[in-house]
């Protein structure tokens, strides 16, 4: 989401569909879509499917090609209709269609038609006016189509939903703040009839401060009963059932889903008796620092609980959730707001946006994030979905998706490697025997020694109340030690005190930093976040043009009584890499995303303990090691 007060870019859901029964997105998509709508599947011995590159292309009628599709949604034809059809959040497609003023043109809801799933061609945009009862101020975002067939041989209807990111606060009809809307048409390509109406319509936020975010829409059928599901940051996760028309949510059937704070961009599908929850968490528009990415729980049932592979319910205000799709340290950065299709051969792929970290923004536009759509094979492993093996988001030439009758799937799913801790750096590593700190740790700021101690195996340390954002002040202390040449494993196992739930902790955080300078570092930690606790993986990076930020964070497994934090720093390509772990346990680690960093050529690993004063991070310890390669 761009996260101003006049424009907040909501990320859309996609769904996949089926050709008879009520709205259906996800619920078959684990089922060949050849067998939803030709009735057998066609991934025969014919040609090989075509290969294909992130981005998707998305050529436009002038030639020139979109430079954007965030919150992608995609679906495919229904009877003798092969095509597949590619729905984007309102946003300019170039940098060069800009109003009088010089602002970029806004298109609402592109659409765009597709034979492979890869090559796209514009079509037309689905809103090319706003409906009368949607506000101005900022857009229509995340659309979710699906299509529910007509009875007795009639003709079906395809359904739009979408998020009225804005309603005008004096009508009475919707009460101002954000709602979810509903379009009709006879094709996939509209035109859209709107209903004149909210399905959802804005509601006061719980606390009792403005409206919450009815953004995201996602639609499910199970059992006979139509489901929507909606929300982001700022309310959370909900679920309505949907009436017999599609047209209006029931709001006494609401239940919540996912807490608020954590995610938005819900995505549910079934697969193997499983219903299975994907959402996007932290800053989708953080230009070159965007940490989006897209995280998995699953439920026996669509209405939850769901938890995840820890067990951890992505209700709790320790939030659950296993990182699912993240970057990987290629071009790609902000991968999330996902949907996924099932093609021919049965294969599912996820399809999502991202950042280019190498040409973040729009031509002339420092601020103004473009997020290309990627398409990357979903694969199941122990029963739990991952991307292209476990190694994310691709930037080569990989196969492609069978996406027409007579191709012949060429896709295998490998499992990637993980990296583990190798060998012991004895000099680096201390599990705090004694009463004082190692020789080989120092302070930079040195805190106040009341503030310290070290004692029966542990470190505490207390948090301060500052941080490490120059030129903002105070800045907050740092106690480490020479990072080792090369690859290298960094971990602490860490408890902050912080209170599991309630607010008026925010920022109150402990772990591990890898530092350069105060203008440049990287750091994860066992965070408070509002009323929830979660482990956060941030960079700092000096030298950012006006205006664009120099902070960007994402988010990795849960908090436990104590969380065990890893980072692995590799050097591919000439580059830094730094990769976050986390761990409830201790034993049973979660990778998630990688920064790649210039930290100069000193950089220092160690501990911080930060955010705001009146807790304590406890340490068991600071283990350095070399880096092992892991095969499941």
């Amino acid at each position: 989401m761009r996260r101003t007060v006049a424009t907040i870019l909501a990320v859309a859901t996609l769904t996949a569909v089926a050709a008879t029964g009520l709205p259906v997105g996800a619920a078959a998509a684990s089922t060949p879509v050849a067998d939803r709508t030709t009735g057998h599947s066609s991934a025969g011995h014919g040609t090989a499917a075509p290969t294909h590159r992130n981005p998707v292309a998305l050529s436009l009628p002038d030639g020139e090609t979109a430079a954007s599709c965030a919150d992608p949604t995609a679906i495919r034809g229904v009877g003798r209709d092969r095509d597949w059809y590619l729905y984007c959040t309102t946003d300019a497609l170039t940098a060069t269609e800009q109003n009088a003023d010089g602002s970029l043109v806004q298109h609402g809801v592109p659409t765009y038609r597709s034979t492979d799933l890869t090559h796209w061609t514009y079509v037309n945009d689905a809103f090319p006016t706003r409906p009368a009862w949607v506000g101005s101020a900022n857009g229509i975002w995340a659309p979710d189509v699906v299509y529910r067939a007509g009875e007795r041989g009639r003709p079906g209807t395809w359904y739009l939903y979408y998020a009225a990111s804005d309603t005008p606060s004096a009508s009475a009809a919707t009460g101002g703040g954000s709602a979810v809307g509903v379009a009709t048409s006879s094709s996939p390509t509209g035109p859209w009839t709107d209903s004149g109406g909210p399905v959802v319509a804005p509601q006061a936020a719980a606390n009792g401060t403005g409206q919450r975010w009815a953004f995201d829409p996602e639609v499910i059928t199970d059992k006979g009963t139509t489901y929507l599901y909606f929300g982001s940051y700022f309310g959370g996760v909900n679920v309505r059932t949907l009436s017999a028309d599609g047209l209006r949510s029931d709001p006494a059937s609401e239940r919540q889903i996912a807490i608020d704070n954590r995610y938005e961009g819900a995505y549910l599908m079934r697969h193997d008796g499983w219903w299975y929850f994907m959402g996007s968490a932290t800053n989708c528009c953080n230009g070159a620092l965007t940490g989006y990415g897209v995280f998995v729980a699953r439920s026996r049932s669509p209405l939850g609980p769901f938890t995840d592979q820890d067990g951890v319910a992505i209700t709790s205000t320790r939030v659950g959730g296993t990182p699912l799709l993240a970057q990987n340290g290629n071009r790609w950065v902000g991968t999330g707001h996902n949907t996924v299709v099932t093609d021919l051969a049965g294969q599912d792929w996820i399809i999502y946006h991202a950042v280019d970290r190498g040409d973040p923004y729009y031509a002339g536009q420092p601020t103004y994030t473009k997020r290309p759509a990627l398409i990357d094979p979903l694969d199941w492993r122990h029963g739990w979905p991952v991307v292209r093996g476990g190694a994310g988001p691709s930037d080569t030439v990989q196969p492609g998706p069978v996406a027409q009758p007579g191709q012949r799937a060429t896709y295998q799913a490998t499992t990637a490697p993980v990296d583990v801790p190798g060998r012991s750096i004895r000099a680096l590593s201390t599990s705090f025997d004694g009463s004082t700190l190692p020789a080989a740790l120092r302070w930079t700021r040195e805190p106040d020694r009341s503030t310290w101690t070290v004692a029966g195996g542990t470190f505490r340390w207390q948090t301060q109340d500052a941080d490490i954002h120059p030129p903002a002040t105070p800045l907050a202390s740092v106690l480490s030690e020479r990072a080792p040449r090369g690859d290298y494993v960094l971990q602490t196992t860490v408890a902050v005190d912080t209170p599991a739930t309630g607010d008026g902790v925010n920022y109150v955080q402990g772990g591990l930093i890898v530092w350069g300078d105060d203008g440049n570092y990287v750091r994860l930690t066992s965070n408070s976040i509002f009323n929830t606790r979660q482990t956060e993986f941030g960079k700092q990076v000096s030298g950012q043009p006006a205006g664009a930020p120099s902070y960007g964070n994402m988010v990795v497994g849960p908090v436990g009584d104590t969380t065990t934090l890893r980072i692995v720093h590799r050097v591919v390509g000439g580059e830094h890499r730094y990769t976050a772990y986390t761990a409830v346990d201790g034993r049973h680690f979660v990778r998630g995303g990688t920064w790649t960093a210039d930290l100069g050529s000193s950089p220092r690993v160690g501990l911080i303990s930060l955010g705001g004063a009146g807790f304590t991070s406890t340490y068991d310890d600071l283990r350095v090691s070399t880096v092992a390669t892991h095969r499941r």
